[in-house]
């Protein structure tokens, strides 16, 4: 993990690749509980026998799935002392080019886009990049926003 002793060291490293995360094998269980938290439980998540004859070949994770482990991988990758918190801003742009099958290993991985003041600290764009173990196109790409208070 990179650790930046304050932001305005995190700001120097605009425009670097910060690391990647741990893998992380997603499964049917994560799913699942996705599918219960958010209402979501379409076929091609949850019914196994009828996605295995799918387009996939099994049962896929929802994307959004995809995209709510950024912060898990967040944590094996970077770190910003001396802030009072960090508070998620919101997205830019998400793509989805790639479904990633139950089973399958995913990791990230993040690159520091842009850091701009804002009042009582910084705003800072990551772009995330969600492989997929095995596969030439990644899971998903992100640019998340957020703001650091000094």
């Amino acid at each position: 993990m990179r650790t930046f002793p304050d932001v305005d060291a995190f700001t120097a490293a605009v425009g670097e690749h910060l690391g990647h995360s741990e893998w992380l094998t997603i499964t049917q269980e994560q799913v699942q509980q996705f599918a219960d938290a958010t209402g979501d439980h379409q076929w091609i998540h949850l019914d196994t026998e009828r996605a295995a004859a799918g387009p996939f070949g099994g049962t896929i994770a929802h994307g959004y799935l995809t995209l709510s482990l950024i912060p898990r991988f967040g944590k094996d990758i970077y770190r910003v002392d001396n802030l009072s918190m960090g508070i998620n801003y919101g997205l830019n742009k998400v793509r989805f080019p790639q479904p990633v099958k139950v089973g399958s290993k995913v990791r990230a991985g993040a690159e520091l886009v842009e850091v701009t003041d804002v009042p009582g600290g910084k705003q800072a764009v990551v772009r995330w990049t969600i492989e997929i173990d095995g596969e030439a196109k990644p899971a998903c790409v992100a640019e998340t926003v957020a703001r650091l208070i000094r």
